[in-house]
Formats: C-alpha cells, sequence, structure tokens
C-alpha cells in the first residue's frame, strides 16, 4: 500500500471519528449523556452501525473518548490562561486559573456536566481519563508548589485527626508540599468546582446576581484558604 493511499485512509478515519463526536455532543446537549447511543449515532450520520463499531467497539469507549476530550478542552483553556500571567502573584495566577474554569463551563455547559455532573448509569471511567482530568489540578498545584519554594505561603493549620489523611494525600499528589498545604488545596479544588456547577445547574438562581464579582471573590478566599500570599 502507497503512503499516499494510507495517508488518505488515516485522514478519512479522523475526519469521520471527529464526525461521529460531535454527532455524539449533538445528542449529549439534546438527550444527556445516559441517553447516548451508537445506534443513534450512526443513523443520524447516515453509517450502518458495524461501520461506527470500527470507530468505538462500545458506547462507553465514545464517552470515554468524549470525557479525555473534554478535559483535554478544559485544561488547554486553563494552561493558556495562566501562561498569560505566569510572572504574576500567586494569588493572581490562582484566580486566573479559576476563571478560565468557570469560563470554559460556561461556554461547554453540555461538557462540563458530562466531566462533573452527575455520573452516567452503568459507566466507569477508566484510567486513561486519569492525565486529562488531571490538568487543572496540576496547575493548581505548581501555583502553590512556586510560592512554597518562595517563602510565600503560609501552611494551613491540621488538626490531631486529619493529619494521617493528610500526610497520605501529600504522599500521593504533592510530597515535596507540606501536608496541610495539600489538604487544603484538595479542599479548594472541590470548591471552585462546586461554585462552578452551582452556577451553571441553576442553584445561584435568586440568590446571587453579579456572578463575576462574587466568582472571583470566592476563589480568592479559596487562594487565601490555601495559604497564598
Amino acid at each position: 500500500m502507497s503512503s499516499v493511499v494510507r495517508g488518505a485512509r488515516a485522514r478519512a478515519r479522523i475526519e469521520v471519528t471527529a464526525a461521529i463526536k460531535e454527532e455524539a455532543r449533538r445528542q449529549l446537549t439534546s438527550d444527556g449523556a445516559a441517553k447516548l447511543s451508537l445506534r443513534a449515532v450512526a443513523r443520524e450520520l447516515g453509517m450502518v452501525s458495524s461501520a461506527l463499531y470500527r470507530y468505538f467497539p462500545s458506547r462507553d469507549d465514545l464517552l470515554t473518548a468524549l470525557i479525555i476530550d473534554a478535559y483535554d478542552s478544559l485544561g488547554e483553556t486553563a494552561e493558556a490562561a495562566h501562561a498569560a500571567v505566569a510572572d504574576a502573584a500567586p494569588v493572581e495566577r490562582w484566580v486566573t486559573v479559576g476563571e478560565a474554569v468557570r469560563g470554559w463551563a460556561l461556554a461547554h455547559p453540555q461538557e462540563y456536566a458530562l466531566i462533573y455532573g452527575s455520573p452516567v448509569p452503568g459507566y466507569s471511567a477508566p484510567q486513561t481519563t486519569v492525565p486529562a482530568a488531571a490538568r487543572v489540578g496540576l496547575l493548581l498545584i505548581g501555583i502553590v508548589r512556586d510560592a512554597h519554594r518562595s517563602h510565600a505561603l503560609e501552611v494551613p493549620l491540621l488538626t490531631d485527626e486529619l493529619v494521617p489523611e493528610a500526610v497520605r494525600l501529600a504522599a500521593d499528589l504533592a510530597p515535596d508540599l507540606p501536608p496541610g498545604a495539600v489538604t487544603a488545596l484538595v479542599a479548594a479544588w472541590a470548591q471552585l468546582y462546586g461554585l462552578v456547577g452551582f452556577e451553571l445547574f441553576g442553584q445561584f438562581n435568586r440568590v446571587v446576581e453579579e456572578r463575576e464579582p462574587f466568582f472571583r471573590h470566592a476563589v480568592t478566599r479559596l487562594a487565601q484558604g490555601v495559604g497564598l500570599r
């Protein structure tokens, strides 16, 4: 087989894969992840089901691809925003990452719901999703690490009962950081996505009206809670 033919087939596969994902995302918007169907995707694209299975052997394989794409898109957005303020103070870098997460979520609500909304019945995300899912978390860890190295981190105190768990978290996530900082960082990471989810899924309706300044204030307080000065 000539290289020209192989290249044409590779390009065709990329194009068909992209079309499948695009139709699947449309179905996520209209029907939700729980109702995603390979047969429905194939029907909308004018494909027979057996042809689609050559690209994604099961619904779970397609879901996994969509989840990785969503995490990567979010991660790329956060990384680009952070790169623009890489020389700023730690709190500003932290807030910038938080605002990038919020902005991406508001622009991609169905994809955000896919990765941070209700679990899809019968689906368990494989380990292959972990590297993409970790991108924002690694950015936040990097900000705290830089602050610690430059003596701009006030390590939060721990209660005695939390020390064993804090030590374990630090060993798993960032062995070079104090356990108190890692524990506070994990809590702040969860609260960041809670803030975004409350806004995206309507829990702030008739509660918070000025969403942008409220979010900036809240994320700044999260940075301070982690110990960033």
